[in-house]
């Protein structure tokens, strides 16, 4: 029996940046630092629990950088950590496959 611990490559990224929102908060920290009411803002049907989840998680993982200037009222911005950065080839090559491809439904 194989061992569960043992996963090949694609299952190890599908797990770091699988689901619905990563990719699409990834894709929004391209453009650059910003903060989570801005997020939410751009990120139409996310609901404040599953952007804070979704953040918390990816700053677990080592994609996202949180910043914390401790002020009143409370600021924090989030922005892409370097291996966060790494995925960019990827997220892209995901975009123009979708291009190509806009008549599969889901």
């Amino acid at each position: 029996m194989p061992n569960k611990e043992t996963c090949c490559p694609v299952e190890v990224t599908l797990k770091v940046i699988g689901g619905r929102w990563k990719v699409l908060i990834i894709h929004r920290l391209f453009n650059g630092t910003m903060r989570f009411n801005q997020l939410q803002r751009d990120l139409t049907g996310i609901t404040h629990r599953t952007l804070s989840r979704q953040l918390r998680e990816m700053e677990a993982d080592q994609l996202v950088i949180r910043n914390d200037f401790n002020e009143i009222p409370p600021r924090v911005e989030y922005s892409l950590s370097p291996l966060g950065y790494s995925l960019k080839t990827i997220l892209f090559a995901m975009d123009e496959w979708g291009r190509k491809y806009p008549n599969i439904t889901t």
